[in-house]
């Protein structure tokens, strides 16, 4: 069962799912991006999730990357899933914490952009890796600490409340997967930057995406006209009040399956002893 917390966030997505496919273009771009990796993927799976799958905008790439794979939506928000084209698909309303999978019944888990809203990242890995079958893949993008930092800049002058919530470092998130059993981590992290010359476009891009400040010191208060001012100057530049703000997108992968002993990655290049060799010969 979802804690009080976490059924927030569900209703806050529940909220913005009629609108979120024309508005909420970054989660777009992030999933294009993922999206393409698995263009390098040589599996062959009989089941694929899209883990945070929202209205399902990742099916059609899936489908047709994997085009004899079972492709299963599964998102917390029933009126995401409902938001989805009326075809006949597999959709499961769930929780990530709790995967409602047998184990070792999934060949890959695709998720984007899932992690920032979950509550327990540790525990979203922890059950990726129960229900994957060896080798199985998960592939995900997240965000890092340096997201929106001219956000919390900006307020730094103006109260002592954390206006943005922080997102784990990519090592962290790196240590995370070792820690629940996976093999083979693969991490790398791009700042994207987003110019804006109205502030409350700004707003109505983040709350279209659902974000939500979950951080333990937000202000429980209401902003004043005079703070906003103040956070408005402090944000934007003297020329005709443009303003960017960044996003450090992380991505990452890995597999389950037992470490191969004996061989050492160096620059993309596997390195194993000359006594591997015979493993190969017909």
């Amino acid at each position: 069962m979802l804690d009080s917390a976490q059924q927030s966030m569900r209703r806050v997505f529940d909220k913005v799912a009629e609108d979120f496919d024309t508005q909420d273009f970054f989660c777009a771009e992030i999933r294009e991006r993922l999206s393409e990796r698995l263009d390098l993927i040589t599996l062959e799976p009989d089941n694929v999730v899209d883990l945070g799958a929202a209205t399902g905008r990742a099916f059609d790439h899936l489908q047709r990357r994997f085009p004899d794979s079972r492709i299963i939506e599964l998102d917390w928000s029933l009126s995401m899933l409902d938001r989805g084209t009326r075809t006949e698909r597999d959709r499961v309303c769930a929780d990530a914490h709790r995967l409602p999978f047998a184990d070792a019944s999934i060949d890959i888990i695709f998720s984007n952009l899932l992690l920032p809203g979950c509550a327990d990242p540790e525990q979203i890995f922890s059950e990726a890796k129960r229900v994957l079958r060896h080798p199985g893949l998960l592939m995900f993008s997240t965000l890092g600490p340096d997201t929106l930092k001219q956000i919390q800049r900006a307020w730094s002058t103006i109260d002592n409340f954390t206006h943005v919530t922080k997102q784990a470092d990519m090592h962290n998130v790196g240590d995370a997967l070792v820690k629940a059993g996976f093999r083979d981590p693969v991490m790398d992290v791009e700042m994207l930057t987003i110019n804006y010359q109205d502030i409350g476009k700004l707003i109505t891009d983040l709350r279209a995406a659902g974000a939500v400040n979950r951080a333990a010191n937000r202000n429980p208060g209401l902003t004043t006209p005079r703070q906003w001012k103040r956070f408005s100057a402090n944000l934007s530049q003297k020329e005709a009040s443009r303003f960017s703000v960044s996003f450090e997108v992380v991505c990452g992968q890995a597999w389950t399956g037992p470490d191969d002993a004996g061989v050492q990655m160096e620059d993309g290049v596997a390195h194993f002893p000359l006594s591997r060799l015979r493993q190969f010969r017909g």
